[in-house]
């Protein structure tokens, strides 16, 4: 009987599981992990501006207000309200030349004349000189414009003596005619009458008119800081052009 041998060929290496722990482990970093991502998304949720945020939404403007009305002035503020030193030589001539008129305008109905604006309390701010209203020739400031126009024109002085630039002077009332008469300038705007000297061409004629006409100081928002001042204008060559002076008094 033949003999065999029995050989039994090695069986190859099993290889080691990895240990239960190990699995163990590796789940509840993941769930940690998941209720990490979970607590942020919340956060970011309650709370945009949050730092945890990589995105944060934009900075909002602010909400656009409509601007609020502000009274325009009529023409264009080009002087300052930086009073200038006055004119000498102009004082001393409306101190010296000037003549006041009488006060009393016969013919002058309550119809003829529009409402005076009432008196601020504690007064205006600007009042007239003594001599003025008052009408001269126009040769003392054009000597060559010649004798056939009428003109109103002076200066505003500030509590100190010095010119005032900056302030609205307006011309209104009526001439001959019933036509009506609204013009606008601003002290500052004819040196010829100092520093703060203001000028209207009422007519290219010389107009005779009873006390119709008006002028009267108004601040940057058109707002009455004299009364109004009621002059008579002359066909006459030696009175075509009427001068009147404001002083400040408060």
């Amino acid at each position: 009987m033949d003999t065999y041998e029995i050989s039994f060929a090695p069986e190859p290496p099993r290889r080691k599981r990895t240990p239960a722990l190990v699995w163990n482990v590796l789940t509840i970093l993941v769930l940690v992990t998941t209720l990490c991502v979970i607590s942020v998304f919340l956060l970011i949720f309650v709370d945009p501006n949050s730092s945890l945020n990589p995105f944060p939404p934009s900075t909002l403007y602010p909400t656009l207000v409509p601007p609020t009305a502000t009274v325009t002035p009529r023409i264009t503020m080009v002087p300052s309200w930086t009073p200038t030193e006055a004119n000498p030589g102009l004082v001393a001539y409306q101190q010296a030349s000037q003549t006041p008129i009488s006060t009393n305008t016969p013919g002058v109905t309550s119809m003829d004349i529009e409402p005076a604006v009432a008196t601020p309390a504690g007064g205006f701010a600007f009042i007239t000189q003594q001599s003025s209203p008052s009408q001269i020739a126009w040769t003392t400031f054009h000597p060559d414009a010649g004798c056939e126009w009428t003109g109103i024109a002076g200066q505003a002085t500030s509590l100190n003596g010095e010119a005032v630039r900056g302030l609205f002077v307006q011309l209104g009332g009526s001439l001959p005619g019933t036509e009506s008469i609204d013009k606008l300038t601003m002290t500052g705007l004819a040196d010829e009458y100092g520093p703060g000297g203001f000028e209207f061409i009422l007519a290219s004629s010389l107009v005779a008119t009873n006390g119709t006409l008006w002028i009267q100081l108004l601040d940057q928002q058109n707002l009455p800081i004299s009364d109004r001042v009621y002059f008579e204008t002359f066909n006459d060559c030696e009175k075509n052009l009427v001068i009147i002076y404001f002083d400040q008094v408060r």
